[in-house]
C-alpha cells in the first residue's frame, strides 16, 4: 500500500455522500423529489385542522378522498421516477395529469403548491434522459464523418452510396465543354 492511496483514510460521510451524488446523477432525482413534495399539501390540506387560540378551523372538503387517492399516487410516481427510472416517461405523463385533475378535486391543487411542484415534476421526468458514462465513447454513427474520405465523385462504381446504390442512367450523355460550360438557357 502506498501512502498517496486515499481509501482507507476517506471519512465515511464523504464516502456515503460521493455514492449518493453517483445515485442521484442516474435517475430523474429532482422530478421525484418535486413529485413527492407536490402529492404531499393535495393529500394533507384536506384533513388539516387549523388552530387560531381556541378556535379549531378544520379544512375537510367531500372531496378528501380523491385528494388522499391523489396525492398517494403523486407521492408513488416520485418514487417510482427514484427507483423505477425505466417508466419515468409514463410516471412523468401520469404526474402531469393527476396535478391537472388536483385543480378541482383537492382544494385548487393543494392551494396550488402542489399543483405546481407536481406539474414541474412530472415535465422534469419526461425531458430527463440518462447522460452517458464518463469512459463510454460516441457510437459510430453519432461520430464525424473524417475528413479522409473520398469524394462522392472519386468513389468506386460498384461501392453502395448510403442505404441504397442509384442506378446508372442510359442514354446520351451531356458534355459540359461543347457548350463552354453554360446551359442552353444561358
Amino acid at each position: 500500500m502506498s501512502p498517496e492511496s486515499t481509501g482507507q483514510n476517506e471519512h465515511y460521510l464523504r464516502v456515503a455522500r460521493r455514492r449518493f451524488r453517483t445515485w442521484r446523477g442516474d435517475r430523474p432525482f429532482w422530478a421525484g423529489l418535486f413529485t413527492i413534495l407536490g402529492g404531499v399539501p393535495i393529500a394533507y390540506f384536506p384533513y388539516a385542522d387549523l388552530h387560531l387560540g381556541n378556535m379549531t378551523l378544520t379544512m375537510s372538503t367531500t372531496a378528501g378522498a380523491g385528494s388522499l387517492i391523489i396525492g398517494v399516487l403523486l407521492i408513488t410516481l416520485g418514487l417510482t421516477m427514484w427507483f423505477h427510472h425505466i417508466v419515468r416517461v409514463f410516471a412523468g405523463v401520469a404526474a402531469i395529469l393527476l396535478a391537472l385533475i388536483s385543480i378541482p378535486v383537492a382544494n385548487i391543487g393543494g392551494f396550488l403548491i402542489g399543483f405546481l411542484f407536481s406539474l414541474i415534476g412530472g415535465a422534469l421526468s419526461v425531458s430527463w434522459a440518462p447522460g452517458r458514462p464518463a469512459g463510454e465513447e460516441t457510437p459510430a454513427a453519432e461520430q464525424a464523418v473524417p475528413s479522409g474520405e473520398q469524394p462522392y465523385e472519386e468513389r468506386p462504381e460498384g461501392e453502395l452510396q448510403g442505404a441504397a446504390a442509384v442506378p446508372q442512367q442510359q442514354g446520351a450523355e451531356f458534355d459540359a465543354s461543347a457548350e463552354g460550360g453554360r446551359h442552353r438557357a444561358g
